[in-house]
């Protein structure tokens, strides 16, 4: 419990001070806005003046990310700064970009930099050697990474070791369109409200001629399947594996999909929510056509940017059930910088890897890009509350009431083990594949790595 209260704490004081997510004029006295790189920590390097090199480099910040911009922004003040080069192929994070960055490592196509999961995702490519520990760079360059706390950096579930550097942990929770439930004539779903409730909610909302809830189950379904999974758990037992269907977390994972397949066939997602991409169901949520949609805290500055009306979205928490209080969230630190074994070994592009990452996570830009979530900064980020929009500010106090928290379960199971269930979900819903046998698959799957 104290751990809990610890985080949360440690949570809270985060997002209190995470004011820079508002859009901001590039031209302002902002970090990542100036014609410089962000003020660093000290570097050390061992070699003198590096040959000027183009980095590839890949990333999430990509697409509705609320922080692509941000991104392109350092990228381009480094590159000005440095005379190095980017080439970069970030991208949307999803199962395709998942797939695509692994199987370039094991082509020998891997990037230079990458900004990438931190959990078992990575476990090939670390297990593989074909990343370097932050041990290991700072055995040439002592000061990387000083700024950031290690016991947050997120370690690798191959060894235990860090690998990578964080930029912005998250939550996530229900962002709710006001305008949609306004016209179906009910309420915004609060801390208090049940899964029963919320049931009853979708439903008049459907009634009134919108989708209650913005989802692509063809391409993004995780969001649905950490939460329903987490209605039959509790935030201490969220993280456990089943060992098969028939234990206690093997028919919480069962009763959770079999939950988001009832939500299906109650007609309570998209029309082309088996088929359609991830941008176009949260289009429908932002053109007031759809209630709900569970996504990141990322996803504030990916509504501010998509919207000229952001006080017309909110989040909340979504519905629970069971042991688990609807104000119990999913969160933590999950993504960091890594630089791979084939840049390192590169003696010019090593420096510039070290370089470009020790920019990207300076506290300047952490905190701008931090939004309302966390950070590994031994200082915590420094921003301007007055500068928050009204979603950011909600953001805050979701985070704030949450009364428990756990990380996401699906960063306990590689890329490649999810596909019977997170790929195969369309056919979960629709009963074309049966839903015990697709998870018995995924954990056989794990199980065997």
């Amino acid at each position: 419990m104290k751990k809990l209260l610890a985080l949360l704490l440690t949570l809270t004081m985060v997002v209190s001070m995470a004011a820079c997510t508002k859009k901001e004029d590039p031209a302002t006295n902002t970090p990542g806005s100036s014609t410089d790189s962000p003020k660093a920590t000290a570097t050390t390097a061992p070699t003198a003046a590096p040959k000027k090199v183009t980095l590839n480099v890949t990333t999430t910040y990509a697409g509705n990310d609320g922080n692509a911009q941000n991104y392109q922004d350092a990228v381009a003040n480094w590159e000005k700064s440095t005379g190095n080069k980017v080439n970069d192929s970030s991208s949307t994070s999803d199962e395709t970009f998942k797939a695509r960055v692994l199987a370039d490592f094991e082509t020998g196509s891997e990037p230079d930099v990458l900004f990438f999961f931190n959990g078992v995702d990575s476990n090939a490519f670390v297990q593989a050697g074909k990343v370097v520990s932050i041990d290991e760079i700072r055995q040439s360059y002592p000061d990387y990474a000083s700024n950031m706390k290690d016991g947050m950096l997120g370690a690798s579930p191959v060894d235990g070791k860090n690998y990578s550097v964080p930029v912005n942990g998250y939550w996530e929770g229900m962002f709710v369109n006001k305008e949609v439930c306004k016209a179906a004539g009910v309420q915004i779903p609060d801390a208090n409200t049940t899964w029963d409730q919320f049931l009853e909610t979708c439903q008049k909302i459907k009634d009134a001629g919108f989708a209650p809830i913005a989802v692509s189950l063809a391409t993004v379904p995780h969001y649905w399947f950490e939460f329903s999974i987490y209605n039959f758990l509790s935030p201490s037992t969220h993280n456990v594996l089943p060992k098969n269907t028939t234990d206690t977390q093997g028919q919480a994972w069962v009763n959770g999909i079999n939950d988001i397949k009832m939500l299906y066939e109650k007609g309570y997602f998209p029309e082309n929510t088996l088929t359609g991409t991830d941008d176009e169901t949260v289009q429908l949520f932002i053109d007031n056509k759809a209630a709900f949609l569970i996504d990141g805290s990322w996803k504030v500055g990916g509504i501010e940017g998509l919207t000229t009306d952001i006080d017309n979205f909110t989040v909340t928490y979504v519905p629970g059930k069971g042991d688990r209080k609807t104000t119990d969230i999913i969160g933590g630190l999950s993504s960091g910088y890594f630089i791979s074994k084939k840049a390192w070994e590169d003696p010019d592009k090593r420096a510039a890897a070290v370089d470009f990452i020790t920019s990207m996570t300076s506290d300047e830009l952490v905190s701008k890009f931090a939004q309302v979530s966390a950070t590994a900064l031994k200082n915590g980020p420094t921003v301007d509350e007055s500068k928050l929009s009204s979603l950011a500010k909600d953001g805050l106090k979701y985070v704030k009431g949450a009364t428990g928290m756990a990380s996401a379960v699906e960063d306990q199971v590689p890329r490649e083990c999810r596909v019977p269930v997170f790929d195969g979900m369309p056919n979960l819903v629709t009963g074309k594949n049966d839903i015990a046998e697709a998870i018995q698959s995924v954990l056989d799957l794990t199980a065997a790595q």
